[in-house]
């Protein structure tokens, strides 16, 4: 019986051992930008700024600026060879190398069937994956062929935020968070319960629900509020275990801690 009790015990510390992730201060640094976008390998930030997309290496900056389209809506600097640059206002996408030179633009007015495009991400090889407001389905999009490789099913809801890797793809809408694979199957399907934004960890979610942030481990489902400091969040990012926070000033660098 005491066995029994000790195992109990033991059983629910296990539960609840972990309610946070604790994180670490690193550093912080100050810019001037207003959307953070990424880092590139030097660790330096890929950001938005007066209608240009811009990174530094060393002292040497590299800028992308197309005034005929516009303000810039979302860049995606997950393949850096291979960055996409979103306008939405003109149905547009931009692909850039790693030195923010322009290979590819895709005018999504001109391309029959219509695609009325709302979010968009990197994929594998020459896609994107997209969310086509026309028919309401996720897309994976190969823009050298001008062919759809996958389409999902019809989704329902207000669209929120879109990631991928090259395997997974990720949808949030207002009511739920999507999961697919590389070739449109739905994976898992859970309820959102107020999260606005999230990036991508190795398959696992961090999601921003107001100035809080959220762990979503992939093999469990299970969210874990990371422990950081009170702090305006504009953007986040996280790389290699660290975790990036964009004040509208201050650049803050924090390690996590989730083993």
């Amino acid at each position: 019986m005491k066995a029994f009790k000790y195992l109990l015990i033991l059983l629910t510390c296990s539960m609840f051992a972990q309610q946070s992730i604790e994180v670490s201060f690193v550093t912080k640094t100050k810019i001037y930008a207003k959307t953070l976008v990424g880092l590139n390998s030097f660790e330096f930030p890929f950001y938005i700024k007066n209608g240009s997309f811009t990174t530094e290496k060393g002292n040497i900056e590299f800028t992308y600026s197309n005034i005929q389209l516009g303000q810039i809506t979302s860049a995606n600097t997950f393949n850096p060879l291979k960055i996409n640059v979103f306008y939405k206002n003109f149905n547009t996408v931009v692909i850039l190398d790693n030195r923010l030179t322009e290979m590819f633009k895709i005018d999504f007015n001109t391309i029959q069937p219509f695609k009325d495009i709302t979010h968009i991400s990197t994929g594998n090889d020459n896609t994107i994956w997209l969310f086509n407001q026309n028919n309401q389905q996720l897309e994976n999009y190969d823009y050298k062929t001008n062919t759809t490789r996958v389409q999902t099913l019809p989704i329902q809801g207000e669209i929120l935020d879109l990631k991928s890797n090259y395997n997974f793809c990720w949808l949030l809408t207002k009511d739920y968070i999507h999961t697919y694979n590389y070739v449109g199957s739905l994976l898992s399907k859970i309820k959102n319960t107020g999260f606005t934004k999230f990036v991508e960890l190795n398959g696992d979610l961090i999601l921003q629900k107001e100035n809080q942030l959220f762990y979503l481990d992939k093999d469990t489902e299970i969210l874990t509020e990371l422990k950081i400091p009170k702090l305006l969040i504009k953007q986040f990012l996280v790389t290699n275990q660290t975790l990036y926070i964009y004040d509208d000033e201050y650049l803050y660098q924090y390690r996590l801690k989730t083993d």
